[in-house]
Order: C-alpha cells, then sequence, then structure tokens
C-alpha cells in the first residue's frame, strides 16, 4: 500500500517555504534523505513556485501530494486554473525566470500535466534505487 501526504496551502509565495518544510518532513519519515531529498524539496518548490504565481482563480488554494509507491516516487500540484496549462519557455540568458519546469525535466524522471474535472495536476515523478525507502507501517 502506498505512503501519501497530502496537504493544502494557500496561493500566496510565503506558503512555498511551508510546502518545502512538509514534503522534507514526509521524506525523511520515509527514510528518504540527502541528495534525493534535495531533488524532491527542489522540484515541489518549482511545481508550488508555479501554481501560485500563475494560477489566476482568487483565493485559491494549492494542493500537495506526495506519494510513495516503491519503486516510485510521485509529486503531484494541484491548483484549481485547470486551462493554465504549463509550458516550457525558452529562457534568454539574462531572464530572472522561466526555467523551472526545465528544472523539473532535468531532476524528474518524467513529468507532464492533467486535467481534473475543476483543477490541474502537474506531477513528476521519480524512480527510486530499490531499497531506497521504507513505507512506515499504517500508511
Amino acid at each position: 500500500m502506498p505512503a501519501t501526504e497530502t496537504f493544502r496551502i494557500p496561493k500566496r509565495r510565503e506558503h512555498a517555504p511551508t510546502a518545502r518544510q512538509r514534503i522534507r518532513k514526509a521524506l525523511a519519515n520515509w527514510g528518504i534523505t540527502g541528495e534525493l531529498a534535495d531533488s524532491v524539496v527542489l522540484l515541489a518548490n518549482e511545481l508550488v513556485t508555479n501554481a501560485v504565481t500563475h494560477c489566476r482563480v482568487s483565493y485559491a488554494q494549492v494542493e500537495v501530494r506526495l506519494t510513495l509507491q516503491e519503486p516510485e516516487l510521485v509529486l503531484e500540484v494541484l491548483d484549481p486554473d485547470r486551462d493554465r496549462l504549463p509550458r516550457i519557455h525558452d529562457s534568454g540568458p539574462d531572464a530572472e525566470n522561466g526555467r523551472g519546469l526545465a528544472l523539473v525535466e532535468v531532476l524528474a524522471d518524467a513529468w507532464g500535466h492533467r486535467q481534473e474535472p475543476y483543477a490541474k495536476c502537474v506531477w513528476a515523478r521519480l524512480t527510486l534505487a530499490e531499497g531506497m525507502a521504507r513505507v512506515p507501517a499504517g500508511s
């Protein structure tokens, strides 16, 4: 049975650190630390930042789901702006932003998005090395 951490944050940039902290704590509880945990937290930061920055729905919440079902770890970030789909931009060397999804593409084994009835979900999947994580009993 998979282990899952799901939570919501207000669609405001100042809540992105809360998402990073919750993700890091869940990963530590599952025995995922070090470089892999850093990569997942960075992925979460990019996807959450994109959601809070680009979602055009006022007073929205962003949902974050992290699921461990060996051998995969899946991060999903949902926001209610279901018709505004993400795309990678070709940012110039002097651009101050626009590289988040390019970073996601490099860090994740796969990533994508889907439209749900009332939200869009942007997801990233990582394949774990055998025995890298432990799913706690009761998860």
